[in-house]
């Protein structure tokens, strides 16, 4: 119990956002109202607030999914709570996106065939695989997010990083994979294997994403709102795989 309770700290740590990273000079010291001034940044964050809406809306479609597959009718009302979060998270993206003249539908549109096809691609078979999917999955992008909230004006942050408080998931996919663990230690190995295929693929997606996406790739490298260079992206993606060890040993998995 001692350790299950150390790795749930180690959990909710990795939840909480570290705003003191964020620069105070050029873009970071904006409000909205100054940084969108430049067309090309304004461009940025409608593609990033759009990818996250898309993202947001498909978590939520998952949780209610994954809803179906729970074994007791708690576990069911738990995940059902954690979808309707989602679903407020993503209307509240959907409402900045209107509200700073974009059209949602026009913003999360390019952003859905990747997303689509990364769930096609890595869709669970029983429940414990989508627990781990929604927990290694969803960690992995906030993370990502975190890296670049650090980068963007002062409303826009604050919006990014609200909608990516944890639901309440991250606690709760640890507590259950690591009972079924202790039940089944065999279900061990399987799950380590299927989250090194998550990892695979959400980077990999990530990576197409912002490819197909000349404003948010040029905001991520160089050029707009103090982008991420070459060295500096490595030491991301580098921080990004460092937590994902640390949540596969939170959840009793070999990364």
């Amino acid at each position: 119990m001692v350790r299950r309770d150390a790795d749930l700290a180690i959990v909710r740590s990795m939840e909480t956002p570290d705003e003191t990273t964020a620069p105070s000079t050029g873009i970071a010291a904006l409000d909205w109202a100054g940084a969108s001034a430049d067309p090309h940044y304004r461009a940025a964050v409608v593609d990033l607030l759009g990818a996250l809406a898309y993202g947001e809306l498909a978590a939520f479609e998952r949780l209610a999914d994954d809803a179906k597959l729970a074994p007791e009718l708690e576990d069911k009302a738990q995940l059902a709570a954690m979808a309707a979060a989602e679903f407020h998270h993503f209307e509240r993206l959907r409402d900045r996106l209107s509200e700073i003249g974009a059209s949602p539908k026009e913003a999360m549109e390019p952003f859905g065939a990747a997303l689509d096809e990364f769930h096609r691609q890595t869709a669970p078979s029983d429940w414990l695989e989508g627990l781990v999917k929604a927990y290694v999955g969803d960690s992995i992008a906030s993370d990502f997010y975190r890296e670049v909230a650090a980068r963007l004006d002062t409303d826009t942050r604050t919006l990014v990083l609200a909608v990516l408080d944890d639901t309440g998931h991250a606690s709760f996919a640890v507590e259950k994979v690591r009972a079924a663990i202790e039940a089944d230690p065999r279900v061990g190995g399987r799950l380590a294997l299927w989250a090194r295929r998550l990892m695979g693929e959400a980077l990999s997606q990530a990576q197409r994403v912002v490819a197909d996406r000349d404003a948010l790739s040029t905001m991520l490298v160089g050029g707009v709102a103090g982008g991420f260079d070459l060295a500096e992206a490595g030491r991301m993606f580098t921080r990004i795989t460092e937590a994902h060890t640390k949540r596969m040993a939170a959840l009793g998995l070999a990364a």
